[in-house]
Protein backbone atom coordinates (compact mmCIF):
# COMPACT_ATOMS: atom_id res chain seq x y z
CA UNK A 1 0.00 0.00 0.00
CA UNK A 2 1.29 3.42 -0.71
CA UNK A 3 1.37 5.29 2.36
CA UNK A 4 2.41 8.84 0.95
CA UNK A 5 -0.49 11.09 1.68
CA UNK A 6 -2.02 12.77 -1.45
CA UNK A 7 -1.10 16.86 -2.35
CA UNK A 8 -3.70 19.20 -0.30
CA UNK A 9 -6.33 20.08 -3.58
CA UNK A 10 -7.71 16.59 -3.40
CA UNK A 11 -8.99 17.06 0.34
CA UNK A 12 -12.60 17.44 0.50
CA UNK A 13 -15.74 15.95 -0.87
CA UNK A 14 -16.79 16.09 -4.22
CA UNK A 15 -19.81 15.64 -5.70
CA UNK A 16 -19.76 14.49 -9.24
CA UNK A 17 -21.95 16.58 -11.50
CA UNK A 18 -21.40 15.10 -15.17
CA UNK A 19 -20.63 11.88 -16.66
CA UNK A 20 -19.93 11.10 -20.04
CA UNK A 21 -19.29 7.92 -21.83
CA UNK A 22 -20.12 6.48 -25.24
CA UNK A 23 -23.35 5.36 -23.83
CA UNK A 24 -24.50 8.82 -22.86
CA UNK A 25 -24.10 11.47 -20.19
CA UNK A 26 -25.24 11.09 -16.60
CA UNK A 27 -26.25 14.14 -15.01
CA UNK A 28 -28.47 12.88 -12.58
CA UNK A 29 -26.70 9.90 -10.42
CA UNK A 30 -26.23 10.89 -6.64
CA UNK A 31 -22.04 10.36 -6.81
CA UNK A 32 -19.83 11.52 -3.22
CA UNK A 33 -16.19 11.45 -2.91
CA UNK A 34 -14.73 12.11 -0.10
CA UNK A 35 -11.20 12.09 0.69
CA UNK A 36 -8.55 12.70 3.23
CA UNK A 37 -5.21 12.75 3.33
CA UNK A 38 -5.06 9.28 2.27
CA UNK A 39 -8.22 7.77 2.49
CA UNK A 40 -11.28 7.77 0.27
CA UNK A 41 -14.89 6.69 0.36
CA UNK A 42 -17.07 6.73 -2.60
CA UNK A 43 -21.06 6.17 -2.64
CA UNK A 44 -22.84 6.13 -5.92
CA UNK A 45 -26.91 5.97 -5.99
CA UNK A 46 -28.86 5.96 -9.34
CA UNK A 47 -31.87 8.33 -8.94
CA UNK A 48 -33.83 5.61 -10.58
CA UNK A 49 -33.35 2.82 -9.10
CA UNK A 50 -36.02 1.09 -7.41
CA UNK A 51 -34.14 0.58 -4.00
CA UNK A 52 -37.29 -1.11 -2.53
CA UNK A 53 -36.12 -4.38 -4.44
CA UNK A 54 -32.88 -6.52 -4.57
CA UNK A 55 -32.51 -5.72 -8.06
CA UNK A 56 -32.41 -2.02 -7.53
CA UNK A 57 -29.73 -2.01 -4.38
CA UNK A 58 -27.73 -4.03 -6.49
CA UNK A 59 -27.41 -1.07 -9.14
CA UNK A 60 -25.70 0.80 -6.56
CA UNK A 61 -22.24 1.03 -6.25
CA UNK A 62 -19.46 2.60 -3.69
CA UNK A 63 -15.69 1.74 -2.27
CA UNK A 64 -13.07 2.68 0.04
CA UNK A 65 -9.57 2.73 0.48
CA UNK A 66 -6.35 4.45 -0.13
CA UNK A 67 -5.80 6.96 -3.42
CA UNK A 68 -2.36 7.72 -5.10
CA UNK A 69 -1.83 10.02 -7.26
CA UNK A 70 1.38 10.22 -9.68
CA UNK A 71 2.53 10.96 -12.72
CA UNK A 72 3.72 8.44 -14.97
CA UNK A 73 4.30 10.81 -17.93
CA UNK A 74 5.53 14.14 -17.57
CA UNK A 75 3.69 15.03 -21.45
CA UNK A 76 0.32 13.35 -19.68
CA UNK A 77 -1.70 14.65 -16.51
CA UNK A 78 -1.40 13.05 -13.25
CA UNK A 79 -2.59 10.08 -12.37
CA UNK A 80 -5.34 9.44 -9.70
CA UNK A 81 -5.56 6.16 -8.61
CA UNK A 82 -8.37 4.77 -5.92
CA UNK A 83 -6.72 1.50 -4.47
CA UNK A 84 -10.10 -0.18 -3.23
CA UNK A 85 -9.63 -2.19 -0.21
CA UNK A 86 -13.73 -2.59 0.05
CA UNK A 87 -16.00 -2.81 -2.95
CA UNK A 88 -19.67 -2.94 -3.21
CA UNK A 89 -19.71 -4.25 -6.67
CA UNK A 90 -17.50 -7.32 -7.26
CA UNK A 91 -13.97 -7.11 -8.23
CA UNK A 92 -12.28 -5.17 -11.55
CA UNK A 93 -10.52 -6.52 -14.04
CA UNK A 94 -8.37 -3.30 -13.99
CA UNK A 95 -7.38 -0.21 -12.14
CA UNK A 96 -9.49 2.85 -10.80
CA UNK A 97 -7.21 5.23 -11.97
CA UNK A 98 -8.20 8.13 -14.09
CA UNK A 99 -6.15 11.59 -15.47
CA UNK A 100 -6.78 14.02 -13.61
CA UNK A 101 -6.88 18.47 -14.47
CA UNK A 102 -8.11 20.78 -12.14
CA UNK A 103 -9.68 23.48 -14.06
CA UNK A 104 -10.28 25.80 -11.24
CA UNK A 105 -9.74 24.83 -7.37
CA UNK A 106 -13.20 23.23 -6.70
CA UNK A 107 -13.40 22.08 -9.94
CA UNK A 108 -11.54 18.28 -11.55
CA UNK A 109 -11.93 17.20 -14.90
CA UNK A 110 -11.44 12.90 -14.67
CA UNK A 111 -10.50 11.10 -18.18
CA UNK A 112 -10.34 7.38 -18.11
CA UNK A 113 -7.19 5.88 -18.34
CA UNK A 114 -8.58 1.87 -18.70
CA UNK A 115 -11.90 2.81 -20.15
CA UNK A 116 -13.67 5.58 -22.34
CA UNK A 117 -15.28 8.12 -19.88
CA UNK A 118 -14.93 12.17 -18.58
CA UNK A 119 -16.47 13.09 -15.33
CA UNK A 120 -16.67 16.40 -13.61
CA UNK A 121 -16.14 17.19 -9.79
CA UNK A 122 -16.68 19.91 -7.96
CA UNK A 123 -15.97 20.42 -4.19
CA UNK A 124 -18.58 20.64 -1.71
CA UNK A 125 -18.34 23.86 0.46
CA UNK A 126 -17.52 23.42 4.01
CA UNK A 127 -15.22 19.89 3.39
CA UNK A 128 -11.89 20.75 3.66
CA UNK A 129 -10.19 21.75 7.09
CA UNK A 130 -10.41 18.47 9.74
CA UNK A 131 -9.77 15.24 8.12
CA UNK A 132 -10.31 11.75 10.09
CA UNK A 133 -9.56 8.09 8.99
CA UNK A 134 -10.38 5.44 11.84
CA UNK A 135 -10.72 1.41 11.20
CA UNK A 136 -12.89 -0.59 13.67
CA UNK A 137 -11.26 -2.82 15.62
CA UNK A 138 -12.40 -6.38 16.40
CA UNK A 139 -12.76 -8.19 19.84
CA UNK A 140 -8.79 -9.14 19.67
CA UNK A 141 -8.37 -5.50 19.14
CA UNK A 142 -6.77 -5.58 15.39
CA UNK A 143 -7.89 -3.52 13.03
CA UNK A 144 -10.62 -4.07 10.24
CA UNK A 145 -12.19 -2.89 7.24
CA UNK A 146 -14.80 -0.99 8.60
CA UNK A 147 -14.03 2.45 8.34
CA UNK A 148 -15.25 6.39 9.13
CA UNK A 149 -13.74 9.16 7.44
CA UNK A 150 -14.81 12.76 8.19
CA UNK A 151 -13.73 15.48 5.96
CA UNK A 152 -14.87 18.76 6.75
CA UNK A 153 -18.53 18.91 8.04
CA UNK A 154 -19.15 15.65 6.25
CA UNK A 155 -18.74 11.95 8.07
CA UNK A 156 -19.32 8.78 5.97
CA UNK A 157 -19.42 5.13 7.74
CA UNK A 158 -18.15 2.15 5.67
CA UNK A 159 -18.51 -1.66 6.52
CA UNK A 160 -18.30 -3.74 4.41
CA UNK A 161 -20.11 -7.23 3.64
CA UNK A 162 -19.15 -10.41 5.45
CA UNK A 163 -20.12 -12.83 3.18
CA UNK A 164 -17.45 -13.83 0.28
CA UNK A 165 -18.33 -13.68 -3.21
CA UNK A 166 -19.81 -16.83 -4.61
CA UNK A 167 -17.14 -19.20 -6.42
CA UNK A 168 -18.57 -18.50 -9.72
CA UNK A 169 -18.00 -14.66 -9.30
CA UNK A 170 -16.06 -13.05 -12.55
CA UNK A 171 -13.79 -10.04 -12.72
CA UNK A 172 -16.06 -7.34 -13.95
CA UNK A 173 -19.74 -9.16 -13.20
CA UNK A 174 -21.87 -6.55 -11.49
CA UNK A 175 -23.49 -7.56 -8.16
CA UNK A 176 -26.95 -7.25 -10.34
CA UNK A 177 -25.75 -10.42 -12.21
CA UNK A 178 -24.23 -11.99 -9.01
CA UNK A 179 -27.67 -11.40 -7.33
CA UNK A 180 -29.58 -12.76 -10.17
CA UNK A 181 -27.56 -16.04 -9.76
CA UNK A 182 -27.61 -16.68 -6.63
CA UNK A 183 -31.34 -14.99 -5.23
CA UNK A 184 -31.09 -16.96 -1.80
CA UNK A 185 -27.52 -14.97 -0.91
CA UNK A 186 -28.90 -11.73 -2.17
CA UNK A 187 -29.66 -10.76 1.32
CA UNK A 188 -25.79 -11.11 2.73
CA UNK A 189 -24.27 -9.89 -0.80
CA UNK A 190 -26.30 -6.82 -0.02
CA UNK A 191 -25.35 -6.17 3.48
CA UNK A 192 -23.03 -3.74 3.05
CA UNK A 193 -23.64 -0.15 4.62
CA UNK A 194 -21.96 3.07 2.88
CA UNK A 195 -23.61 6.49 4.84
CA UNK A 196 -23.01 9.56 3.83
CA UNK A 197 -24.02 12.95 5.86
CA UNK A 198 -23.29 16.00 7.30
CA UNK A 199 -21.37 16.04 10.94
CA UNK A 200 -22.23 19.40 12.81
CA UNK A 201 -22.44 19.65 16.71
CA UNK A 202 -21.98 15.76 17.45
CA UNK A 203 -25.09 15.16 15.15
CA UNK A 204 -24.44 12.83 12.03
CA UNK A 205 -27.53 13.42 9.97
CA UNK A 206 -27.66 10.89 7.02
CA UNK A 207 -28.11 12.21 3.15
CA UNK A 208 -27.44 8.64 1.37
CA UNK A 209 -26.35 5.04 2.11
CA UNK A 210 -26.48 1.79 0.63
CA UNK A 211 -29.34 0.83 3.04
CA UNK A 212 -31.74 3.50 1.98
CA UNK A 213 -34.16 3.11 6.01
CA UNK A 214 -30.98 5.25 7.33
CA UNK A 215 -31.68 8.34 5.25
CA UNK A 216 -33.13 11.48 7.02
CA UNK A 217 -32.33 9.96 10.39
CA UNK A 218 -30.12 12.89 12.56
CA UNK A 219 -27.92 10.57 15.01
CA UNK A 220 -25.85 11.82 18.68
CA UNK A 221 -22.15 10.81 17.16
CA UNK A 222 -19.21 11.86 18.99
CA UNK A 223 -15.15 10.74 18.06
CA UNK A 224 -12.83 11.23 20.64
CA UNK A 225 -9.39 10.66 20.38
CA UNK A 226 -8.22 9.07 23.69
CA UNK A 227 -4.44 8.14 22.58
CA UNK A 228 -2.26 8.73 19.81
CA UNK A 229 -3.30 5.21 18.17
CA UNK A 230 -6.52 5.12 19.43
CA UNK A 231 -10.22 6.93 19.62
CA UNK A 232 -13.30 5.70 20.80
CA UNK A 233 -16.81 6.21 18.62
CA UNK A 234 -20.33 6.92 20.34
CA UNK A 235 -22.88 7.02 17.46
CA UNK A 236 -25.81 4.63 17.27
CA UNK A 237 -25.28 0.67 15.74
CA UNK A 238 -21.79 1.59 15.47
CA UNK A 239 -18.60 0.15 17.18
CA UNK A 240 -16.69 1.57 20.04
CA UNK A 241 -13.21 1.07 20.16
CA UNK A 242 -11.23 2.56 16.50
CA UNK A 243 -7.69 2.72 15.31
CA UNK A 244 -6.68 5.91 14.19
CA UNK A 245 -5.50 5.94 11.15
CA UNK A 246 -5.39 9.75 10.07
CA UNK A 247 -6.00 12.95 12.41
CA UNK A 248 -5.94 16.01 11.70
CA UNK A 249 -7.77 19.25 13.31
CA UNK A 250 -6.67 22.38 12.44
CA UNK A 251 -7.07 24.88 15.31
Amino acid sequence: MDATPIPDRYHGVWQRTLLETPEGRDTTTWVHWLQTGLWHGDLRVPVDADRTTSAGLAQQQGFGGTTAITRPDAAQPEVCTWQRTIDFQPPRSTPDAGHMVFDTPERVIETGIHGTYLEVWERLPGSVGQRIALAALDETGEPTAERLLVSGRYLMHLRPRAATWPADTAPDDTLAEVVQRHPQAADALLDFVIAFGVWSDNVWTIQRATLPTFEGHAIACTLQRVSHADALVKCHDLPHSWRVLEWHAPD
